[in-house]
């Protein structure tokens, strides 16, 4: 352990002013406005850090930059893995199979719908589909955080992709309400939902979890089957990270060995084996829930430090020559969660 530290000690100071932007950016969360609009840490954490980067872009000091990186990559996959103290086998059980078809459904159709427009329609790169893809289909900014890591992307863009996620998940945060109270709750036939419906339709439509959880909390009255599900919903789109992670690993192994002559090498994200793990043993309830709760709480500020670091390394600078795509791209999936994703909870609600 010593050794550890020594070996490491430049980490420090990157470290420190990451975790103090963390430190903001969780304490900015918890105000009423923000807790309002649904807007998590890790989406405040990013944009203070690119605030922060493209103001004093030439001031900040080179002794950071190995604390920064440690905390985007290394941090970043530690605190995937507990990620996992979230979910519980037992929640997802408990949704349905309505519930879970919904969320499978909704997910490999966005990722693949987005992937295939960034990368065939808009000629855009394929990392940068690849995570806007995943932050619209999976969990928002949590899944791009999940994704970016496996395709060792650049930090720029998560962060393109992240600003999705906000842009249209802000949206739909107030844009369901008035959906659901001015025409959903009123109608007849096929355009009524049920709340436990409604819920299912928010909680596999929706961007991030918080927004989630803002929906029916907007809605007057709002039966508490219709947040149960759809955060329930929700996470079981949460829990779908890592296999999703794990089959996209696989594919990018396949494409690298198409272009080489060295076979087929498969590379597993472990850490999204080991998130199954981890909610494999929070599914078992051996700990408190004030434990798990504290967990959470800590797990949370670690991945504001690794948003936080990935808007340290996004500078603008970067952003030249990807005009519109990242946007009709995030634009298209937005539309297609909609309205294919209230097709398609009907039609699954109708079966089951």
């Amino acid at each position: 352990m010593k050794q550890f530290f020594l070996n490491n000690k430049d980490y420090t100071p990157g470290i420190i002013i990451v975790a103090l932007i963390a430190l903001f950016a969780t304490l900015l969360s918890w105000s009423s406005f923000f807790e309002k609009m649904g807007i998590s840490p890790l989406v405040i954490g990013i944009i203070i850090g690119i605030i922060i980067t493209n103001t004093f872009e030439r001031k900040l000091p080179k002794s950071w930059d190995s604390g920064i990186t440690f905390s985007a990559k290394k941090i970043l996959r530690f605190a995937i893995v507990f990620y996992g103290f979230r979910i519980t086998f037992q929640e997802i059980i408990g949704v349905g199979m309505d519930g879970f078809l919904v969320s499978t459904i909704m997910l490999i159709s966005t990722f693949l719908l987005g992937s295939w427009i960034g990368i065939k329609i808009f000629k855009m790169d394929r990392d940068i589909s690849l995570l806007n893809a995943a932050g619209a289909s999976v969990c928002g900014a949590a899944a791009v955080l999940a994704t970016e890591p496996v395709l060792e992307s650049e930090g720029y863009k998560a962060a393109i992709a992240v600003s999705m996620v906000v842009l249209f998940g802000t949206i739909a945060m107030f844009l369901y309400p008035v959906l659901y109270m001015g025409i959903i709750e009123h109608a007849s036939g096929f355009l009524h939902m049920e709340p436990k419906e409604f819920g299912i339709y928010v909680g596999g439509t929706i961007h991030e979890v918080a927004q989630v959880v803002a929906v029916p909390s907007s809605i007057p009255n709002a039966p508490q089957e219709m947040s149960h599900s759809a955060v329930i919903v929700k996470m079981t789109r949460v829990m779908m990270i890592a296999p999703m992670l794990i089959v996209l690993g696989l594919w990018l192994s396949f494409k690298s060995s198409e272009k080489s002559a060295g076979g087929l090498k498969i590379v597993i994200p472990w850490f999204a084996v080991y998130f199954i793990g981890v909610a494999g043993f929070n599914s078992l309830e051996l700990l408190p829930k004030n434990i798990v709760d504290g967990i959470n709480l800590i797990d949370t500020f670690l991945l504001t430090m690794a948003m936080s670091a990935l808007g340290l390394g996004t500078k603008f600078s970067k952003f030249k020559g990807l005009g519109a795509a990242p946007l009709l791209t995030a634009l298209i999936m937005f539309i297609w969660l909609i309205f294919g994703g209230f097709v398609v909870t009907k039609m699954v609600c109708e079966i089951f």
